[in-house]
């Protein structure tokens, strides 16, 4: 298979680029560092094309090495004919090769196999040829033999139609056939256990769809309600057509001696070996179908949640809330260093609300706090009312954000952060966390592990190597996106820069522990285990603020300096200049940048990326997100009606919907049939996390705590 041109058709890209990706791939350059810095290799794909091509890079290659592997142990067996030969290497799918494999795969004993050690196969042969003109008693009289435990013509026969049914299912074009037909017109069949109990899979106690419509989520709900034991699943796929498929295959002729056994033959064979492993294999492809659409929607999440913009200059009040073990607070400064931590006392059981306020308002006087930023986990509505209450007594203007604080106490129980506040308790520790994801969502969030961040439906249900593979690159993206501060990022921020391992992290750490601030890019070269080709793919991201060279604060890659500068004289600026942000309309300054990457010897996309970063140096992607809400007063759910219109943030998006905070306790659906006037197929082309989007209550269900919203106003 030429693998390139398979890249290039799936991927809609040209040959020389899916060539020139493998290439850089196969070189060791990560994805940030292709699509940033080698874009007239590339042709400019970016990293969400990139990613796609080295995950199906990787699937091709190892269907090519599992032909190999195929056709070496055929050949071993004597039994690789040339028509074989060529139908093992078109074959597409690591399906469609191991169906062509199954006659020659060794098999454990099977009926069919204990049957050939009987000698039963030469009245197999006679069965399938269909020209006997005796009953098939009389053929099999010949092969009974009781030291062979057949005792009667009709132990022959029986044993006789197991061979055939095993060869009947090892035939890759039958199996092709079935599978195909099933997925196009088979049906997916669940019934509840017990019809009376009540669980949230109860619209699937009686249901049925066709497995070509079947939706990622319901495929998903369909094998959780199957694994809590509270639905019975299984595939309905048409046997008659399948049974009058087989006949037509297997019998050729007219015989009324064998047409009967050969009809029964075929039967057994679909029943009792085929539709069993069809099913199975239907049911793995539609869950690893759903799975990759799930992870793709969760990695979209993720990404809006990593990229919202930072709250810069603010001193935030971090609050965790909690009932009987009270409200954690952590005060922390502009830089994200925390100034004082406290616990107090002003919901359930104790209610100490006075005392509480009294706390708030002197840390609030002390360190000229004017944002906190709410937990909105357990007892995030108290803490909110309350928090409402003692803004209208302030003489100063504060406001709240209620955080997403997914993540929080495991971040909090880790060692990463056992490192970061050794004399902290859990609690503080989490006060911690949800002030700064406010400050720097991206930084703060990168210390845990995406897979507990929770943006997305089943996370725990699917292949979580795959699930975290996704969600490490989505990480790596957004980093290197918006870049680090080389003087001030954590190790566990530093890891995601293209290049950098855990290792290289810690190095970097340790290395401005004991020399102080880096002031040079080039200062990277003497950390520890960071080589020529790490500097390569990590230096772009890595920004130096206030250092010896300009250049290193950009995003400008070392090795095109010499270019750049030989720019900045050719327009008659200084380097010193760019800090300064002199530079923001050098772009009209020139006319033809075909012209001057040819004279700068620079490729014209590397041109035009590097006079974008001198315009605004160090730019923050960021900056273009919706800003979050926030907030100096409250709504209850009782104080929803119909037809209310309201701002609010895009908290998470799945399949069938979005969930949308509208500054009240529980967060309102947006069903997709609601997201826009025209037709949509999922809610992502509306949507994204963290958008803050305009929507109208159309009903409040207080004792199901359910609020539909629509955003067709």
């Amino acid at each position: 298979m030429d693998i390139i041109a398979k890249l290039a058709e799936e991927l809609n890209i040209r040959r020389q680029q899916a060539e020139a990706a493998v290439k850089l791939i196969d070189e060791g350059n990560t994805i940030p560092f292709i699509s940033r810095y080698r874009k007239e290799a590339t042709g400019a794909l970016n990293d969400e094309v990139l990613r796609n091509l080295f995950e199906r890079l990787t699937y091709l290659r190892n269907l090519e090495e599992k032909k190999e592997q195929v056709l070496s142990g055929i050949e071993e067996q004597g039994k690789l004919t040339e028509e074989l030969k060529q139908q093992i290497l078109s074959a597409e799918t690591l399906v469609a090769v191991e169906d062509l494999y199954r006659p020659y795969r060794p098999k454990r004993r099977t009926r069919a196999t204990i049957a050939k050690e009987k000698g039963l196969e030469p009245l197999a042969n006679i069965i399938l040829l269909q020209m006997t003109k005796e009953s098939l008693e009389t053929e099999a009289q010949p092969f009974v033999d009781s030291e062979k435990g057949v005792e009667t013509p009709a132990d022959a026969i029986a044993g006789a139609m197991d061979i055939l049914a095993e060869n009947i299912s090892d035939e890759a074009d039958y199996r092709k056939y079935i599978r195909d037909i099933t997925m196009n017109t088979g049906k997916i069949i669940s019934t509840a256990k017990d019809p009376e109990k009540e669980s949230v899979y109860e619209m699937y106690y009686e249901f049925e769809e066709g497995l070509a419509k079947l939706a990622g989520h319901r495929i998903l709900a369909l094998n959780r309600g199957e694994s809590e034991k509270i639905l019975t699943v299984k595939i309905e796929a048409p046997t008659e057509k399948i049974q009058q498929y087989l006949e037509k295959k297997i019998i050729s002729r007219d015989n009324p001696n064998t047409a009967p056994t050969l009809k029964a033959v075929a039967e057994d064979s679909y029943k009792r070996l085929i539709a069993p492993a069809i099913e199975r294999e239907i049911r793995n492809e539609l869950t690893e179908r759903a799975e990759d659409g799930a992870i793709r929607v969760f990695g979209k999440n993720l990404e809006q949640l990593l990229m919202q913009p930072p709250i810069a200059g603010k001193v935030v009040l971090g609050w965790d809330p909690a009932f009987r073990t009270g409200c954690k607070l952590a005060v922390v400064d502009s830089t994200g260093k925390v100034l004082d931590t406290t616990v107090i006392y002003p919901t359930a059981p104790q209610n100490k609300v006075e005392e509480s306020k009294a706390v708030l308002k002197k840390l609030i006087q002390k360190y000229g706090i004017s944002l906190i930023s709410v937990g909105n986990g357990t007892a995030s509505r108290e803490s909110e009312m309350i928090i409402v209450d003692l803004l209208k007594e302030l003489p100063v203007p504060v406001q709240y954000v209620i955080v997403n604080e997914a993540g929080a106490s495991v971040y909090s129980a880790s060692r990463l952060a056992t490192e970061e506040f050794p004399n902290f308790d859990v609690g503080q520790r989490s006060a911690a966390s949800i002030a700064r994801r406010l400050q720097d969502p991206l930084a703060e969030l990168v210390k845990i592990d995406p897979k507990s961040i929770g943006v997305g439906q089943y996370q725990h249900d699917m292949n979580q190597k795959k699930l975290s593979d996704a969600l490490g690159g989505v990480v790596e993206d957004c980093v290197n996106k918006v870049g680090v501060d080389l003087n001030t990022a954590s190790a566990s921020l530093l890891e995601y820069i293209s290049g950098i391992s855990k290792v290289i992290a810690r190095n970097i750490v340790a290395y401005r522990e004991e020399n102080g601030r880096f002031l040079t890019r080039a200062q990277l070269l003497k950390v520890a285990k960071l080589g020529p080709k790490a500097y390569e793919q990590c230096a772009g991201f890595m920004r130096i603020s206030n250092g010896k060279n300009p250049l290193d604060g950009t995003s400008v890659h070392p090795e095109s300096y010499d270019a750049t500068l030989k720019l900045l004289e050719k327009l008659g600026y200084k380097p010193e200049e760019i800090q300064e942000g002199k530079l923001s309309g050098i772009s009209k300054k020139i006319s033809d940048y075909k012209k001057l990457a040819t004279e700068l010897e620079l490729g014209e996309m590397t041109l035009k990326d590097i006079v974008k970063e001198l315009e605004k140096p160090a730019r923050d992607p960021r900056d273009d997100m919706p800003k979050p809400v926030l907030r100096n007063d409250v709504l209850e759910m009782k104080d929803l009606t119909p037809g209310m219109i309201l701002k609010g943030t895009v908290r998470n998006v799945i399949d069938f919907g979005a969930f949308v905070d509208i500054g009240v306790h529980q967060d309102g659906l947006v069903h997709i049939s609601q997201m826009t006037e025209r037709y949509i197929r999922h809610p992502l082309e509306a949507v994204s996390v963290g958008d803050i989007v305009e929507v109208k209550v159309m009903s409040v269900d207080l004792q199901k705590k359910r609020i539909q919203l629509t955003m067709k106003i």
